[in-house]
C-alpha cells in the first residue's frame, strides 16, 4: 500500500468510525490524487470529517485549494444518516431471487420478525450488486460496519446465515466483512458470519478501489453504426467483464446471472 492508499483508507476510517490513525504529509499531486479516490468511491463527506477530525496535525499539508473545497463540503453535509429507502431489493439470478423475496415476506410475517436481520441482509445484497455492477463501493462497506457497531447486538445472526447459505452468497458476505477487518480495523469477533478471512479481501480492494479512480471510459456499450452495424464499446466490456472474473469465486451463480443480465440489457438499448 503506498502512501496515497494509506492516507486515503486512515481517514476514511477516521470519518467513518472515529479511529484516528496517523497521517502523513504528502505534495499536492498526491493530495489531489487521494481526492480524485475519494470522489470516484462516493465517499467525500466521511472524508471531509476524517479531514477536520486529523485538522492541525503536521501530515494535514493539503493544498489550499483542497481544504476550501472539504471546508464546503463539510460545511453542508448532512450529518444525518438517510432513513428513506425502498421496501423491495433483489438479485440478479432469477432463483435466487425468488428465494430471496420469499425470505424476506416470510420474515416480515412472522410473529418475531427482526427487522435489524433483514436491514442487515438488504445492505449485504445491496453491497453485491454495487460490487457487480460498479465496482467495490467502500461506502457500502463503511455502512455496513457502522450499521454492525450500532445494530449488531439486534441481529439474530444465525438466520442470517441461514438465508445467506440459501442464497448461496455466504462467500460475497464473508468478503464484505474480510474488507473490514482488513482495512478498516474490525475485529473477526465483531462479525460473526465471517468463519474464515477471505485471504485476498485486502490486494481485492486496493485493486479495486484503484481501477475505480481510472475508470473514465463512457457508459455505453453497443452502439449501431450508420451502415446498421452494431460495434460496442470494447473497454467498458472489458471492465466489466473484468469485474465478474474478480467475484466469480465469491458467488459464481449471481456474479454470471449479473454479467448476462447486462450484456442483454446493453443489446437491447442499442441507440440508433
Amino acid at each position: 500500500m503506498d502512501i496515497v492508499q494509506r492516507n486515503f483508507f486512515n481517514l476514511l476510517r477516521t470519518g467513518a468510525f472515529d479511529e484516528k490513525s496517523v497521517v502523513e504529509p504528502m505534495s499536492s499531486f498526491k493530495w489531489n490524487r487521494l481526492y480524485q479516490m475519494v470522489e470516484a468511491q462516493g465517499v467525500a463527506d466521511i472524508f471531509a470529517r476524517g479531514v477536520r477530525l486529523h485538522e492541525g496535525e503536521s501530515g494535514m499539508n493539503l493544498p489550499n485549494d483542497l481544504k476550501e473545497i472539504i471546508k464546503r463540503r463539510y460545511e453542508t453535509q448532512d450529518l444525518q444518516p438517510s432513513t428513506s429507502e425502498s421496501s423491495d431489493f433483489s438479485l440478479s439470478n432469477h432463483l435466487m431471487n425468488r428465494r430471496l423475496q420469499k425470505i424476506v415476506y416470510a420474515e416480515r410475517h412472522s410473529i418475531d420478525t427482526s427487522v435489524e436481520t433483514i436491514r442487515l441482509l438488504r445492505i449485504i445484497v445491496e453491497n453485491i450488486g454495487i460490487m457487480l455492477n460498479k465496482g467495490m463501493s467502500l461506502g457500502g462497506i463503511i455502512n455496513l460496519g457502522q450499521y454492525l457497531r450500532t445494530k449488531g447486538d439486534k441481529v439474530d445472526f444465525v438466520k442470517f446465515e441461514q438465508w445467506l447459505k440459501t442464497l448461496q452468497l455466504r462467500r460475497m458476505a464473508q468478503l464484505q466483512g474480510s474488507i473490514l477487518i482488513a482495512v478498516f480495523g474490525f475485529e473477526q469477533e465483531e462479525l460473526p458470519f465471517v468463519e474464515v478471512q477471505e485471504p485476498h479481501a485486502h490486494k481485492l480492494t486496493l485493486n479495486c478501489v484503484s481501477d475505480l479512480a481510472k475508470d473514465t471510459a463512457e457508459e455505453w456499450h453497443f452502439r449501431q453504426t450508420s451502415t446498421g452495424f452494431v460495434r460496442n464499446n470494447g473497454a467498458v466490456l472489458r471492465r466489466n467483464l473484468r469485474r465478474s472474473i474478480r467475484y466469480i469465486a465469491y458467488s459464481p451463480i449471481e456474479t454470471t446471472s449479473n454479467f448476462a443480465n447486462n450484456f442483454i440489457r446493453s443489446l437491447s438499448e442499442i441507440e440508433e
